[in-house]
């Protein structure tokens, strides 16, 4: 019988390389390759040659019945997901330890399992007792969830094979491991190995499963990437622990869109959805401040306001300046600060510059850069912007200000909350009645414009 080749998987990126190395050569990260039991040469030559079952083909406008969406109850769950849950699907939720996933997902199943779903929540984190004692605090003891505390996926399979359930919370996967895979769980073959025989399960039975993923200090859900491919829908679950609010936010979704964001709010009684987020990211606004601009970012289809704050402190001569950015591409402000420089004269060489999104919030929208520009040329010139105003457009090297999508949208969101001025890129969209809109070509006539002003 042939020697097994070796192979060593990335427990950071998952990458496989034939090879030990103390980096690993796609993400960069070090003493993460760990090695794994590789198949024969015998046994992928037998594979190749051996015969299969005919796999039946349809054609792409035939009659079929598309998968129904099972709505939680739970509207910014609903959205944030495409719509509700689809029978047979397969998401991976990740998030900050403490953040809330757990509480969402308890919440969501008891709001399945009160509509009469059949739901059972799997911890390998937890007791069945914590669990229970945490519904209560939430007010949701009386829920007909089913609970287990259990890791191994042969015995959790065993289990839900006798009755399967429409809905099914595995929290987290990280914690499973199958007993035909040798390593800790955690690994990359057996956080790997869990999820296929558990999404295999969810397609045979139709039950929509939900994985629970822990994430790195970067943010990114740990373990292996293919993790993320093997799933249907990948959701994140944001927000400082310091502040209230939540944005659970596709990234991933095979059956539906991928910017659609659902906002919480994490109270005593649990996690309650916030109908108007821009209320969370607005500040009172009935004195005008100097640095500080509002932008209507777009979330898939949801306009949402946030207040861009900007401070500059001018530095002795010879001292280094500090960047410092809080939700925003810190490389992006690096080149806002280069054009406002090259192309409008304003020098900030001399001045520690300091970029705050209020709320927390993450923005990563390009639409952002104009409401930047203005919250730095404000603090610079001290100048504040009209109180009443709203700001967007993209910022191009050459100093010009370019259109971007839904402008229409975004000027209704502004308009509904008692905003009356826009200053935006020139484009040929459609005024919105009780918005008084400034159109800009170049970034040098927004300065002209803001430093005119009495």
């Amino acid at each position: 019988m042939a020697k097994p080749k070796k192979k060593y998987a990335c427990q950071n990126c998952g990458s496989i390389s034939h090879r030990w190395q103390g980096q690993c050569p796609d993400c960069g990260e070090w003493n993460t390759l760990v090695e794994e039991a590789g198949d024969t040469v015998f046994a992928a030559k037998h594979n190749l040659q051996t015969g299969g079952r005919e796999v039946r083909l349809v054609e792409l406008d035939s009659e079929i019945q598309l998968p129904d969406r099972k709505k939680t109850g739970i509207e910014e769950f609903d959205r944030a997901v495409g719509g509700g849950l689809v029978a047979g699907s397969a998401t991976l939720m990740g998030g900050d330890p403490g953040i809330g996933k757990s509480t969402l997902l308890l919440q969501v199943s008891a709001k399945l399992a009160n509509a009469g779903c059949s739901v059972a929540y799997i911890s390998g984190e937890e007791a069945a007792d914590q669990v229970r004692l945490r519904a209560r605090r939430l007010g949701l003891g009386k829920a007909p969830v089913k609970l287990a505390a259990a890791t191994s996926v042969r015995d959790i399979l065993t289990t839900l094979r006798k009755d399967a359930p429409d809905f099914a919370v595995i929290d987290s996967i990280q914690t499973m491991h199958s007993d035909l895979i040798e390593g800790a769980p955690g690994t990359v073959s057996q956080v790997r190995a869990s999820a296929q025989e558990l999404i295999k399960f969810a397609k045979e039975h139709g039950t929509m499963i939900m994985l629970v993923g822990h994430v790195t200090k970067d943010g990114n859900i740990a373990g292996p990437r293919v993790l993320e491919h093997m799933v249907d829908t990948v959701m994140s679950f944001e927000g400082e622990r310091s502040h209230q609010y939540r944005i659970l936010r596709s990234i991933k979704n095979r059956f539906g869109g991928t910017d659609e964001i659902g906002v919480f709010a994490m109270e005593e009684m649990g996690l309650s959805e916030v109908q108007n987020p821009s209320a969370l990211f607005l500040t009172d606004r009935s004195e005008e401040v100097t640095g500080a601009t509002v932008f209507p970012a777009l979330e898939g289809t949801r306009p949402v306001l946030v207040e861009i704050q900007a401070l500059t402190v001018r530095l002795a001569s010879g001292a280094t300046p500090r960047r410092s950015v809080v939700g925003w591409d810190s490389s992006r402000l690096a080149m806002i600060l280069a054009v406002l420089e090259a192309r409008c004269g304003l020098s900030f060489s001399g001045a520690e510059v300091y970029l705050n999104v209020a709320g927390g919030y993450r923005l990563t929208d390009p639409a952002a850069d104009l409401a930047v520009a203005a919250a730095l040329i404000s603090a610079h010139a001290e100048k504040p912007m009209p109180s009443d105003a709203v700001i967007f457009g993209e910022i191009s090297l050459s100093g010009e200000i370019r259109p971007v999508s839904n402008t229409a949208l975004r000027l209704k969101e502004a308009s509904k909350l008692g905003f009356g001025r826009a200053l935006i890129p020139a484009s040929k969209d459609k005024a919105v009645a009780g918005m008084n809109c400034v159109n800009f070509d170049k970034l040098a006539n927004l300065v002209d414009h803001m430093l005119s002003r009495d």
